[in-house]
């Protein structure tokens, strides 16, 4: 993809959504449209491997959590991230002309809190193992950005706690099926984070070291830190693998990428803004062999 390439892809998408300029397209836009599926491809495959009929992958509880995981689970993950980015990003380069800045504001705020909150109204419809799993997401989404955790400037836990993209799709799993999905699926998704984390992450770099911020990829450096997303892939590739082969086939893309981005002269800078279609690619494919196995059997 080039810069063209990316350039109308970002007017395509800005095309979708009501003109910034108004408060609901800069509400929507600080949800980083881009990223939606990040939360809702999860709640997409977790449904597609727990369903054992296509009225079950079609469920209202099913169709719900797809709804909240897409739009307002996104305003709130963001949202917090920004409230207490905001000096942060204002000298963030990576934001500038692709993402909008959170400039506070009462409305903003509270849309953000009732976003969160929003979530609430599907407790009474989600067995023990999927409430479990969406208050566990909403801990890690506040606590990832907001004291006194803030877990996103501690490196490692930054990138431990970023398994909250996980999440969504136990949350999902569970619904359907009444119980967790397999441990292993759920480590490897995990580790896969992880990486994918650390990768997003390097492009800040040189904003965060001059704010004072310490993470994995400021304290390992930009060549390390591909060395540590590779072996956050290759390790979730081989624990996926313990499912089934067809998702260790599928994961090794991303170190064999990031191996090749690393040895080109692609800027990381660049490269970041491809993941949103190769994860969405990615996901794609792994929720085709779900529905594979739930149509053949």
């Amino acid at each position: 993809m080039n810069g063209s390439d990316e350039r109308h892809l970002r007017v395509g998408l800005d095309d979708l959504l009501p003109p910034e300029s108004t408060r609901l397209g800069h509400l929507l836009r600080l949800s980083r449209p881009r990223f939606w599926f990040y939360l809702a491809g999860p709640v997409i495959v977790g449904a597609a491997y727990a369903a054992g009929s296509v009225p079950e992958l079609l469920s209202p509880i099913a169709l719900a959590l797809f709804a909240y995981f897409l739009v307002p689970a996104n305003v709130y993950l963001y949202g917090v991230n920004d409230v207490f980015d905001a000096e942060i990003d204002a000298h963030n380069e990576k934001k500038e002309g692709r993402e909008v800045r959170f400039e506070g504001g009462r409305l903003v705020l509270g849309v953000v809190a009732a976003s969160g909150l929003l979530g609430v109204a599907l407790v009474p419809f989600l067995p023990v193992p999927a409430l479990v799993a969406l208050a566990a997401f909403a801990f890690l989404a506040t606590e990832y950005s907001a004291p006194p955790l803030r877990f996103k400037t501690t490196p490692l836990l930054d990138s431990a706690s970023n398994g909250l993209y996980v999440l969504p799709g136990v949350v999902a799993y569970a619904a359907v099926a009444g119980e967790y999905p397999p441990v292993a699926a759920v480590a490897g998704a995990w580790l896969w984070t992880m990486g994918m984390h650390t990768f997003s992450a390097i492009p800040d770099v040189e904003p965060d070291r001059a704010a004072g911020i310490r993470t994995t990829a400021t304290v390992l450096g930009e060549r390390r830190a591909y060395a540590y997303c590779a072996a956050c892939w290759l390790a979730a590739a081989a624990v996926f693998g313990l499912v089934h082969p067809f998702f260790a086939a599928v994961l090794l893309a991303y170190p064999l990428l990031v191996f090749a981005i690393a040895r080109s002269g692609v800027s990381v800078e660049r490269a970041y803004w491809w993941y949103p279609a190769i994860n969405t690619l990615v996901g794609a494919v792994i929720t085709l062999g779900g529905l594979w196995v739930l149509v053949h059997g």
